[in-house]
C-alpha cells in the first residue's frame, strides 16, 4: 500500500493539468476551458471563504460547494488557477461572467468535496496547511 501511495506521489511531483484533475473527478468544465492545461501542484477543499484566505496557496485549485460570485472574487485575490464545485452545484451565469473574465478555469463534479478531495489526494495532490500557505506532502 505504502509502495502504491508513493508511486502515485511520485507521479503527480510535477502536479496535475487542471484537465487531469477534471478527468480524475469524472469533471466537465464549463468555463476558460483553454486554459486548463495549467499546472496545479496542490489543492484546498473549503466552503469558507476566510479560510482559504488564510489557508490557501496561491495556484492552486479550491474545491468547494459553494456558487456565488464571492468564490471567484476569492480565487482571483490568490490567483488560483481553478474552482472546481462539488456535488453538482452549478454557478450562476453572472459567475461565470466573472470567471471568464479573470480566465479561471471552473469545473462542475458530481462527487461530494470529502470524496473528491480524496481522489486528489491519492492521485498525489498535496493539499495547502495554514504555516504561511505552503503545500503539504504525503511523507
Amino acid at each position: 500500500m505504502i509502495k502504491d501511495a508513493n508511486a502515485r506521489s511520485a507521479a503527480c511531483e510535477g502536479g496535475l493539468t487542471i484537465r487531469q484533475v477534471c478527468d480524475l473527478l469524472d469533471g466537465e468544465i464549463i468555463c476558460c476551458e483553454p486554459m486548463a492545461d495549467h499546472v496545479v501542484r496542490s489543492a484546498c477543499g473549503c466552503d469558507l471563504m476566510s479560510d482559504v484566505l488564510a489557508f490557501t496557496t496561491p495556484g492552486s485549485v479550491l474545491l468547494t460547494g459553494l456558487t456565488n460570485s464571492q468564490v471567484v472574487r476569492t480565487a482571483e485575490m490568490l490567483d488560483l488557477k481553478a474552482v472546481v464545485f462539488v456535488r453538482d452545484k452549478r454557478p450562476d451565469p453572472v459567475t461565470v461572467r466573472m470567471a471568464e473574465a479573470v480566465n479561471l478555469v471552473l469545473v462542475l463534479v458530481p462527487r461530494p468535496l470529502y470524496e473528491s478531495c480524496g481522489i486528489l489526494y491519492a492521485a498525489g495532490m498535496p493539499g495547502c496547511n495554514g504555516v504561511n500557505g505552503l503545500a503539504t506532502s504525503h511523507d
